[in-house]
């Protein structure tokens, strides 16, 4: 059985939410095991297991977050050239526009030769103030539908062998 890795970060719980959501989604396709994982416990083992990846963070002050930013520093090296080919998805939940947050993904699945199965899918909580910053955040059911399609779009890609 093929597996989907979902490795999030969330700060406020927005990023949480859109990881379950996905996962949620991808687990309505038979033959795919999901595994969600959070940031700052997943690491090469992870990689190597799963077929599959998608990675959500938030962005912050625009960028990646810093727990995501790490994992990614830990898994690097140990699994280069051993990944390669493999399909992924990028999750921001941002408060402007995501953008820092989804070329740093792809630069990153770029060194590790990964293969992008659909545009960074950027949530936008357009929070301004400091406040609205560091609350926790309630994403409606129009934001997290998204995210659940994106799930089960890759878990049934993978299912099928598409990816």
């Amino acid at each position: 059985m093929k597996t989907l890795l979902i490795v999030w970060h969330s700060r406020t719980g927005g990023t949480r939410r859109m990881a379950q959501a996905a996962a949620e989604g991808a687990g309505l396709e038979a033959g795919v095991r999901t595994r969600l994982v959070p940031a700052e416990q997943a690491g090469p083992a992870d990689l190597l297991e799963a077929a599959g990846y998608i990675f959500a963070a938030p962005e912050n002050l625009g960028s990646l977050s810093g727990a995501m930013k790490e994992f990614f520093d830990r898994a690097y090296y140990p699994v280069l050239d051993q990944i390669q080919g493999r399909p992924y998805a990028a999750m921001i939940c941002a408060s402007s526009d995501g953008s820092g947050a989804a070329r740093q993904v792809a630069r990153i699945a770029t060194g590790w030769r990964l293969r992008a199965v659909a545009e960074p899918l950027v949530v936008c909580t357009h929070a301004q103030t400091p406040e609205a910053i560091l609350a926790e955040k309630t994403l409606s059911a129009d934001q997290l539908a998204p995210c659940a399609e994106l799930g089960q779009a890759l878990a049934a890609g993978l299912a099928l062998g598409v990816f």
